[in-house]
């Protein structure tokens, strides 16, 4: 790993984009969040999220973000493992489609079926041939689903070289993110290159018209992450759903009596904090 690399690189990116400011924002488009989450369940509609990008190119920030203040009944995120030795004998898609979305949800995919165009490429998981019929036959699959009435979006954040290696450099320091960093991980460290043209591939053949690929700059994960909601909001057709205002009764008082009493000699959590 180059040298005289930060491991922290909370500091630029505060530069071009202060804490309040940023958190302002964020709050008012996750209002907006619930906004359409509202709509969502009302004209039941049917949406697919997929975020592809390199290791540290920050995905899984961005989805904490994009569903932190919403229902995880409508807002669903997939992160599959590997596959299991049965889903290697399926169909390839098989192992995702079961998960996409029925009427009034929203199905964020962690990766996706685009594994096979990315690291299943690049690792040598699967063949050159197995490679190229998947890029050929993925825009006719995704147009299937769009026909179908589901809505499509997909996204690839993209980092740079530099920014990259002061995130794992980060992970490598920091146990509590030390996690992130899995072997698979150090090794496409080493292929930068090789993923490179392997996007470039993978963008060639299905960034299509009716499903484009739309790329995010996450070299600064806030702007990256306000950047992707905004974008996203703008791309579903949503309206205020009125909601009826909550009058909370008064409590009954029947049947009152000392409920703490009963709870005396429970097991509690000691008190800590």
């Amino acid at each position: 790993m180059p040298k005289k690399i930060q491991a922290d690189n909370t500091a630029a990116e505060e530069k071009k984009l202060g804490r309040k400011k940023y958190e302002k924002e964020l709050k008012r488009l996750q209002a907006e969040l619930c906004k359409l989450q509202d709509w969502v369940k009302h004209a039941g509609l049917r949406i697919v999220v997929v975020f592809e990008g390199r290791d540290a190119a920050g995905k899984g920030g961005t989805i904490r973000a994009l569903t932190e203040r919403v229902s995880p009944r409508v807002f669903r995120v997939v992160a599959l493992p590997a596959p299991s030795d049965r889903e290697k004998s399926q169909m390839y898609i098989q192992r995702y489609m079961q998960h996409f979305p029925a009427a009034g949800e929203i199905v964020i995919f962690d990766r996706s079926w685009y594994n096979r165009a990315g690291v299943e490429y690049v690792m040598g998981f699967c063949s050159k041939e197995q490679h190229r019929r998947f890029l050929e036959i993925t825009p006719l699959f995704e147009k299937q689903m769009i026909d179908g009435g589901i809505i499509l979006i997909k996204y690839w954040l993209e980092v740079g070289q530099e920014e990259q290696a002061r995130r794992f450099a980060a992970r490598i320091k920091d146990p509590l993110r030390q996690w992130k960093l899995s072997p698979m991980d150090v090794e496409s460290w080493r292929r930068w290159y090789d993923y490179s043209r392997a996007r470039d591939m993978m963008l060639e053949a299905t960034d299509s018209k009716i499903a484009p690929w739309y790329v995010i700059r996450s070299d600064s994960k806030k702007q990256a992450r306000l950047n992707c909601i905004a974008h996203f909001l703008s791309l579903v057709k949503y309206k205020k759903v009125p909601r009826a205002k909550v009058h909370l009764p008064e409590r009954s008082q029947k049947g009152k009596y000392n409920d703490q009493k009963p709870l005396e000699d429970r097991n509690f959590v000691p008190e800590k904090y």
